[in-house]
């Protein structure tokens, strides 16, 4: 009789370590920033067009911003005022939007102003601010603080709509209170969507930020792009924009940690 072999048995395989994990996640973006530099050296150098310098130029007059104290002075102005604004619409923002999620007649009376502030342009308020705060930092924290804080309090409304009742119901009918309901429950389950709200909320932060400070501020990344801008050095601005490219990412990056340490339950 014939003996049929026995397939080998695989046991469970191993999870990719977190330098795996960042390899790959690492490296297709590492690409893609390589190629969007390459094409940029190539159009620059082959249609010559006068606002688009070459890599070098921008280097060079950013190490020249850097070396002159331009650059870390005004970035300095820029990270505080930011740090500000988003940690306040954070610290207001998340408990608003669960509020918003939880109570239904407070969702409906708030609605139409929250819509409103997520549909007008950042720079629309920037003349109001101006007119009750004046002429300062104050005005660029409070122009950062109300376009971080709509998104964040939306997605952390939207986040609490996504719990299922049936939990809700099945804890009410173990006897929990309303204090366990919303620790244990809700708010684990929103966990996920107020990350992402964070992080949206940085992005919209920053650009409020430039805004503000190109429109009204004395010193900042934004007074430094507005006062290169009048003089049309295209290298120079371009070198502050990177600056600018670069902070927004470390900021998102650094949310991003919180949110996998959070959420590991939730990202496998």
């Amino acid at each position: 009789m014939a003996t049929v072999a026995r397939p080998a048995v695989l046991g469970p395989r191993a999870p990719a370590g977190p330098a795996t994990v960042g390899a790959l996640r690492v490296g297709p973006a590492l690409l893609a920033l390589l190629v969007g530099a390459a094409l940029w050296e190539a159009t620059s150098r082959f249609w010559a067009f006068p606002f688009q310098p070459p890599i070098a130029a921008i280097a060079h007059a950013t190490w020249r911003m850097t070396m002159s104290g331009e650059i870390p002075g005004n970035l300095g102005s820029s990270v505080t005022v930011l740090s500000i604004g988003w940690g306040m619409a954070t610290l207001t923002g998340v408990p608003t939007g669960l509020a918003l999620g939880r109570y239904r007649l407070l969702s409906v009376a708030l609605d139409p102003y929250i819509d409103a502030l997520l549909a007008v342009p950042n720079l629309l308020l920037v003349p109001v601010f101006f007119g009750i705060l004046g002429l300062g930092r104050a005005t660029q924290i409070a122009v950062v603080f109300l376009y971080s804080f709509v998104v964040i309090a939306t997605t952390a409304r939207s986040g609490l709509a996504t719990v299922g009742r049936d939990y809700v119901d099945m804890a009410r009918v173990f006897g929990a209170s309303e204090p366990q309901i919303f620790r244990q429950i809700l708010l684990p389950g929103a966990l996920p969507a107020i990350m992402a709200g964070l992080r949206l909320g940085i992005s919209r932060a920053v650009r409020a930020l430039i805004g503000a400070e190109m429109l009204l501020g004395p010193i900042g990344l934004g007074a430094l792009l507005r006062q290169y801008g009048g003089r049309f050095d295209a290298a120079s601005v371009f070198g502050v924009l990177a600056v600018l490219v670069a902070l927004a990412l470390i900021a998102n990056y650094v949310v991003l940690v919180a949110d996998r340490r959070l959420n590991h339950w939730a990202n496998g």
